[in-house]
């Protein structure tokens, strides 16, 4: 197993890298699993949501800089 290692606080969310070693076992951890699963979509939903927020923050300066413009 990999060492933990501390989060460095640099003002910035750093992006992490997940790794997936398989492991024969007659049951799967599913647990372990479920976890896996609910933190990617979690980063997922996260990622989309700070896309929309991008591009709507976008869109109100271009229609900001358009109005003026007339």
């Amino acid at each position: 197993m990999s060492k933990r290692r501390r989060r460095q606080s640099k003002g910035g969310k750093s992006t992490r890298r997940i790794s997936v070693r398989s492991v024969r076992r007659e049951q799967p951890d599913l647990h372990k699993l479920s976890r896996a699963l609910i933190r990617l979509a979690m980063e997922q939903a996260a990622a989309e949501a700070a896309a929309k927020a991008q591009a709507e923050g976008e869109d109100k300066t271009t229609r900001t800089t358009e109005a003026a413009d007339d």
